[in-house]
C-alpha cells in the first residue's frame, strides 16, 4: 500500500496575467512513499515521463505572463490527463489508464501482486487528481473573468515509436483539439499556420492524438474556454529515447524557439465578438 502524502504539494503553480494557461500534467517524477519498492525495474525508471517538457516551455511562458500548472508526481501515480472515471479516450486502442498497470510498451509497472487496489486508486484520485483539476478549473475561470476568454495549452511529449499504441513513426508535432471541438476554428488555423511555417518539422492536426481528458473537458469554445494539446515526438529533442534520455542541446534550443512561437501565436489571437 502506498502512503499518500497529506501535506506535500502535488503540483507547482505560477499564476499569470495573460489569457493563456499552460498545463504540464506528465512532467513530474515524484512518487509517494512506498511506491518505488513495489515497482519493476522498468517501471521505476518512469519511461513514459514527458522528459524536459517543463524546461521547454516554462521560461517562455513566464516571460509572456502565461500561468503554469506543472504536476510534481509521475503519471504512474495517477494520470492527470485521464478522467476520474477512467473512460476510454481512443476506442479500439490499448488504454494507458488512469492508474496504469502497464507502461506504454506493455511492460508491467508493478511487481506481481503489488498493483494498487480500488481503495488505493480512489485515494490517489482524491490526493493527486482532484486538487490538480480544481486548480486548473479555478484558474481558467479567473482568466475568463479577467479577459472574457481563456486558452489552455496542454504540453506533452512521447516516444516517436510505440507500436502498441500507434503504427509507424509519430509526426514531430501533434496538435489535438478533439476533432476541432475544443477551440475556435480561427485559433486552430493560426496554430496550424505556425506549424507549417517551421522548417524541418512534420506535423498533424487531430491525428493519432486528438487530446486527452484535459483538452476534451476544458475546451468549451461556446463558453469562452479554448483548449489545445501539443504532443511532441521525443526524437525532436533527445539524443535517443531510452534511459537516461539525454538531451540534444542544439535540437532542444531549436524546438524551444518553435514552442515560444506557438505561445506567441496563441497570445496574438483574439476571439471575434
Amino acid at each position: 500500500m502506498t502512503n499518500i502524502p497529506s501535506a506535500s504539494p502535488v503540483f507547482d503553480f505560477q499564476p499569470g496575467h495573460a489569457p493563456v494557461l499552460l498545463t504540464l500534467p506528465h512532467s513530474g517524477t515524484d512518487l509517494p512513499p512506498g511506491m518505488a519498492g513495489r515497482m519493476t525495474a522498468h517501471g521505476a525508471q518512469l519511461p513514459d515521463t514527458d522528459w524536459y517538457i517543463d524546461q521547454l516551455y516554462t521560461t517562455h511562458a513566464r516571460e509572456r505572463g502565461i500561468g503554469v500548472i506543472r504536476a510534481r508526481y509521475s503519471r504512474y501515480v495517477v494520470d492527470l490527463n485521464r478522467g476520474a472515471d477512467d473512460a476510454v479516450l481512443y476506442p479500439g486502442r490499448p488504454s494507458t489508464g488512469l492508474v496504469p498497470a502497464l507502461a506504454f510498451d506493455g511492460t508491467p509497472i508493478y511487481q506481481d501482486g503489488q498493483e494498487p487496489d480500488q481503495t488505493e486508486i480512489r485515494d490517489r484520485i482524491a490526493a493527486f487528481w482532484q486538487p490538480y483539476h480544481d486548480a486548473v478549473g479555478r484558474e481558467l475561470e479567473r482568466l475568463k473573468r479577467q479577459h472574457g476568454w481563456a486558452v489552455l495549452w496542454d504540453g506533452h511529449s512521447i516516444r516517436t515509436h510505440i507500436p502498441r499504441l500507434f503504427e509507424g513513426r509519430l509526426p514531430d508535432l501533434n496538435i489535438g483539439t478533439n476533432g476541432g471541438a475544443s477551440c475556435d476554428g480561427r485559433l486552430l488555423a493560426c496554430i496550424e499556420a505556425h506549424a507549417k511555417s517551421l522548417p524541418g518539422y512534420t506535423h498533424v492536426v487531430n491525428g493519432r492524438f486528438r487530446g486527452g481528458y484535459t483538452t476534451r473537458y476544458y475546451g468549451q469554445p461556446d463558453r469562452g474556454f479554448h483548449a489545445v494539446q501539443m504532443e511532441i515526438a521525443q526524437s525532436t529533442y533527445l539524443q535517443h529515447e531510452d534511459a537516461p534520455w539525454p538531451l540534444d542541446e542544439t535540437a532542444f534550443r531549436r524546438l524551444s524557439a518553435a514552442m515560444a512561437g506557438f505561445l506567441d501565436t496563441v497570445l496574438d489571437w483574439k476571439p471575434q465578438v
